[in-house]
This record gives structure tokens, sequence and C-alpha cells, in this order.
């Protein structure tokens, strides 16, 4: 009889004003469990890598899939958000070698998927696959901002990781937007808005 293999999946990313929603996908491996797996907002910094790390090393499979800021600006944010999970469990589907043969989903709802999915509420404090989804979707992402960074430092995307801080929004009033800036967020348009005034 085969394995039956479940993977979870979460996003980092749907309330920034900047760069890609990111979703991860993870299959774990029951015979090379990974100890302290938890919904990643409530780990530090340091212990996300750490896990991230292990998640790389023990997991059966991962994938990581990613919706871009023009993306969500022309579809909106939850459709982006159902894309880039979507295109995680296909990056994990192509490491796995098939589908795997169901999805468990943070939050309320599905991305449209050819296997069974499950979206669970809290799901990243309660399944410990969707909390190493959620690890490897945060790390990833939290990545490319200190990469954005490098390249916008004015804006203090290491600081803030493209959230609505009062020091994003004092940056974004003194800078304008960047070309990563999601332009279709309300509080983005409203100063791209009032610098056209």
């Amino acid at each position: 009889m085969s394995l039956i293999w479940i993977c979870g999946v979460d996003e980092a990313g749907r309330g920034p004003l900047v760069g890609a929603v990111v979703a991860g996908a993870v299959v774990l491996d029951p015979s090379n469990p990974i100890e302290g797996l938890k919904d990643s907002k409530k780990l530090t910094a340091v212990r996300r890598e750490y896990l991230y790390e292990q998640i790389m090393e023990k997991a059966k499979a991962w994938g990581v899939g990613e919706a871009s800021p023009a993306e969500i600006d022309e579809m909106n944010i939850l459709q982006a958000t159902m894309l880039a999970m979507r295109r995680a469990i296909e990056d994990l589907a192509s490491r796995l070698g098939s589908w795997p043969d169901k999805a468990l989903i943070d939050g309320n709802r599905c991305p449209e998927l050819p296997i069974a999915a499950e979206a669970i509420i809290k799901g990243d404090a309660k399944e410990p696959a969707i909390s190493a989804a959620s690890i490897v979707a945060k790390v990833t992402r939290d990545r490319q901002m200190i990469c954005l960074h490098e390249l916008h430092p004015e804006y203090g995307f290491a600081q803030h990781m493209g959230y609505p801080t009062e020091a994003h929004f004092a940056a974004l009033k003194q800078y304008g937007a960047c070309d990563q800036h999601r332009r279709s967020f309300s509080p983005v348009r409203k100063v791209l808005e009032s610098i056209a005034n």
C-alpha cells in the first residue's frame, strides 16, 4: 500500500504594501520528525531560520510559490494568494514526483486544485505541516525583503518587511513608490495620488 502524502500550505505577505505574496507547501516525513514547529508569527527570526533549515533537510518535500506585485494589482490580493498557493503545491509536486494526496490550507478557502483540499482556520497553530509551510513562506519572503532593502535602503524594508508602519508611510511620502510597491493598495495609491496632485 502506498503512503498517503498530505501537504500543509500557508502564505506570508498578504498585508504588506510591497513585494510578492509568498506561499509555502510542505509534506513532512513521519520517519524524520522536526521538533518545535509552530505558527511562524510566534517564532523569533533566529528560530524561524533554524526551523527553515530543518524543514529543507528533513521534510519529504517542500515547495514555494509567489504572485508578484503586478499580479496582486491585476487580480486582487485574495486571488493572488490562491495563485501563489497553487504554484507552491505545483513546485512541491515537481520535487515529490507526483501531486500529494491532499492539501491542508491555512485559512477559510482553498485554491483550485486537482487534489482534495481542506481549509483550516488557524491551521498554522493546529497542523505541523501547515506550521512548516508558514515558516518556509515567511523566511522566503523576509529574505526577499532584505534583498529589496539593499536595492532601496531609503524605505527601511529590512526593519518593517514592507508592512504599513509609520516609518514606511513616511518613506512613501518622501520618496514615492518603488517598482515593487502594490499600487492597488489604498495607502500606496493615496500617496501616489497626492504626489500627482
